[in-house]
């Protein structure tokens, strides 16, 4: 090291390790020494250095922070802004405001205290002391900073959230006044700092927008430099390839980088991974920006109220729940749900739904449990014990079911335009493992144990590739004047260690994470710090 370097004071040196620098090139011996945040990559003898702490990181990987395309804490890291399951895994940024469900902007209060309640399966409606009192996307984001949560976080805009506050909750078409009015709200968005539109078209009232509309709004964000980030409509055509392939169609139409997110093959699907992904590369030979991310579990997680049909939800919750409770509503949900084959004689698939977050006292006892349990114990109709149940619970029970088919999951993680997104959610005694697991299941398993994808090239998709997507200059490699986002991993030891069956557990070797220059885990212990911040659009 040259010896004008041995005056430098370093607020934190990483000694001995190899660093992974995000890029895929191979990995090479280096320090890493931070200052005010910033990276700084020394080479040569580091012992004489100056600096205020050092890490021993000899035998272990230093990579990028790793970068969740796709997360539920958008109002439980208000309760939790340690968020110990994401940081635990190395996590220092994620994404929020995914599935058309952010919580900004919206401008009546009653109708964000209504959004909370219809996707509180999913999100929480976690207790505060403060009300969410915002009704703009700065206003959701200054709370986020304010809070200063243990890692980064990056916003999208719902189109739940635009049509919600232009044309309310009803199953219609916008009139010309009403999209501009949403053109307008996104436009204002993403200039106080969302990084894209996302779509939750399996989700009322975001569910009810038709193609057209989405790429109206994706011309917006694309002008502003935004993505397009979308769980696809999963019920329409043919159920397997055409959700995906209006997905591309919207960029196509828009100019908009189109991210698909959870992609993979659905048990039962009639296409074939090989087919799933010759959409996007098509699109991509086309010269069309189609990426997408892949949670590597087999288990699902999202609101039970997702299994009942859309128009039964519209107009919000106060009249969701009065269809619920009619006889005649509660005979067409049968009849629709037999026509696509959901129900059937037994319990079936039922024992495949598995309940959580339960509030009232009678029915705690069934936190964890099977929906074919309770129908057995009811011994009534199922879809009188699942409306039963919605009502009960004010419509927040959340479900993890099966979810990627295990046979071609490995083809969508190997990927090369794959990503990683958790879709992680945070209610619930047993939420599915992928909220505690992730990404250390991809570095021990799918890279270490099986060799699936180098160890290069999984921290790259994990890291810079993600950072690209959104549009982060300044993090996802390890690079001099870099953000100072970090993990020091023990390649031999790190794994996932939570299960369907116990799903709640930290993983090993993530030894250390650092976000802004400061470490939030140390020897694999949160060390009670909160550095993080809200990223904002440039």
């Amino acid at each position: 090291m040259p010896s004008s370097d041995l005056v430098r004071v370093y607020d934190l040196l990483i000694e001995g390790g190899t660093i992974v620098d995000g890029s895929g090139d191979p990995g090479f011996a280096a320090a890493v020494g931070v200052r005010d945040g910033r990276i700084e990559v020394v080479h040569g003898d580091t012992a004489q250095a100056p600096a205020g702490r050092r890490i021993d990181a000899a035998g272990m990987v230093v990579s990028p922070g790793f970068i969740d395309l796709h997360s539920h804490s958008g109002l439980t890291i208000f309760a939790d802004p340690l968020h110990e399951p994401k940081v635990r895994q190395g996590v220092t940024t994620e994404v929020i405001g995914v599935d058309g469900l952010s919580y900004a902007p919206i401008s009546d209060p009653a109708d964000l205290e209504a959004l909370v309640l219809m996707n509180a399966g999913l999100d929480g409606a976690p207790d505060e002391a403060e009300p969410y009192d915002w009704s703009t996307i700065e206003g959701y984001l200054d709370r986020l900073d304010a809070l200063r949560p243990s890692l980064n976080l990056a916003c999208l805009v719902g189109n739940s959230a635009l049509r919600i506050s232009a044309m309310g909750w009803d199953e219609i078409e916008p009139s010309p006044a009403q999209l501009i009015d949403m053109r307008a709200m996104l436009r204002e968005a993403m200039q106080q700092g969302a990084i894209g539109l996302s779509s939750g078209l399996d989700y009322p009232p975001g569910s009810y927008a038709d193609t057209d509309e989405l790429v109206e709004l994706s011309r917006v964000a694309a002008r502003l430099g935004g993505i397009y980030h979308t769980h696809c409509r999963h019920k329409l055509g043919d159920r397997s390839l055409d959700p995906f392939k209006e997905a591309i169609e919207i960029g196509r139409r828009s100019g908009i980088p189109s991210h698909i997110t959870h992609f993979y093959q659905r048990v039962g699907s009639q296409a074939g991974a090989e087919q799933l992904l010759g959409l996007v590369e098509d699109a991509r030979d086309e010269g069309l920006d189609v990426t997408f991310d892949t949670y590597p579990y087999e288990w699902a997680s999202t609101r039970l109220l997702i299994m009942i049909p859309p128009w039964v939800q519209a107009g919000g919750p106060s009249r969701t729940k009065e269809r619920l409770a009619d006889r005649a509503v509660r005979d067409r949900i049968r009849r629709e749900m037999a026509e696509r084959g959901v129900l059937f004689a037994g319990r079936g698939a039922w024992d495949d739904v598995r309940l959580g977050a339960f509030r009232t006292p009678d029915l705690l006892r069934w936190e964890g449990r099977t929906l074919g349990d309770l129908i057995d114990e009811r011994g009534d109709d199922a879809v009188d014990v699942l409306c039963d149940l919605l009502l009960a619970e004010d419509l927040r029970v959340n479900q993890v079911t099966p979810g990627p088919w295990s046979e071609t999951l490995r083809e969508f993680i190997r990927h090369p335009v794959g990503m990683i997104g958790t879709d992680s959610t945070f209610v619930g005694a047993r939420p599915s493992p992928r909220s505690y697991g992730s990404f250390p299941r991809v570095l021990g398993q799918f890279v270490r144990d099986e060799a699936l994808l180098s160890l290069e090239e999984a921290v790259r998709s994990m890291t810079s590739a993600a950072a690209a997507r959104l549009g982060l200059s300044d993090r996802g490699l390890v690079r001099d004047g870099y953000m100072a986002d970090l993990v020091v991993f023990d390649p031999d030891r790190v794994r996932a260690t939570c299960t369907y069956e116990d799903p709640c557990r930290f993983p090993e070797g993530i030894e250390w994470v650092v976000v802004a220059g400061e470490p939030v885990v140390a020897d694999g212990v949160h060390t009670g710090a909160r550095p993080g911040r809200v990223l904002r659009r440039s």
